[in-house]
């Protein structure tokens, strides 16, 4: 698994610097067409790491893991577009729903009911998020979580996005004060939500199938 980890790390990074460079020019309506950067190389190193992780860390069958990873490739496009362009585009979100909706009935950690709470609960606690805090929650991010939901299940979801709300919590005060961003700067919330996902997935021993209790214990704080 070290090796398939290793593998899966390299093709993910493949992915992550493609995405980044895909997300300069598409969607068309608002392309930067940028040169690759540091953003590329930080795409490419954080899609490596996640899809190394999860497969280091996975013991599901091996159908399982690849949906898994299916999910996550198309995550890491998002993240790519909503960075560059600050659009989740519905062609990705569309193809996330089908696939998460899709793995419910066959999720061998996560019961169907399990799924569809946390599908449900994920996407009204970010509306009420959105009414209460205006302009904090986009509707592509309501579009994201609720696949995200149905991937972790109930509740496991609430760890992504106390991650994903935490995660972002501490970049704006990083951005404030290095004065990169302003108050009313737009921050994208998607990247987030990923990152949050991720990190429930290496978290709860539940989502990926049992492990060894001493890793267990190191990803326990």
């Amino acid at each position: 698994m070290t090796f398939a980890a290793a593998a899966v790390g390299v093709a993910f990074a493949l992915i992550g610097a493609g995405a980044e460079r895909l997300a300069s020019v598409w969607p068309a309506d608002e392309p930067s067409r940028r040169a690759p950067g540091i953003r590329t190389l930080l795409l490419a190193a954080a899609a490596g790491l996640a899809g190394g992780a999860i497969t280091w860390r996975s013991t599901l069958p091996a159908w399982a893991l690849a949906v898994h990873l299916l999910i996550l490739g198309i995550l890491v496009v998002l993240t790519a577009t909503d960075l560059e362009q600050r659009r989740l585009p519905s062609l990705l979100l569309d193809a996330l729903v089908v696939v998460a909706a899709l793995f419910v009935p066959f999720n061998p950690q996560v019961g169907w009911q399990d799924a569809i709470i946390g599908g449900v609960v994920a996407v009204a606690f970010m509306g009420v998020l959105g009414l209460v805090v205006r302009g904090g929650v986009a509707l592509g991010d309501l579009y994201l979580v609720g696949p995200i939901g149905l991937v972790l299940g109930w509740p496991s979801i609430f760890v992504a996005v106390f991650a994903a709300g935490l995660l972002s919590a501490v970049v704006s005060v990083l951005l404030l004060l290095s004065r990169r961003a302003g108050l009313k700067t737009y921050i994208p919330f998607g990247p987030f939500l990923v990152a949050g996902m991720v990190i429930a997935l290496l978290r709860d021993p539940a989502l990926l199938g049992p492990v060894a209790s001493a890793l267990v214990t190191a990803l326990s704080p």
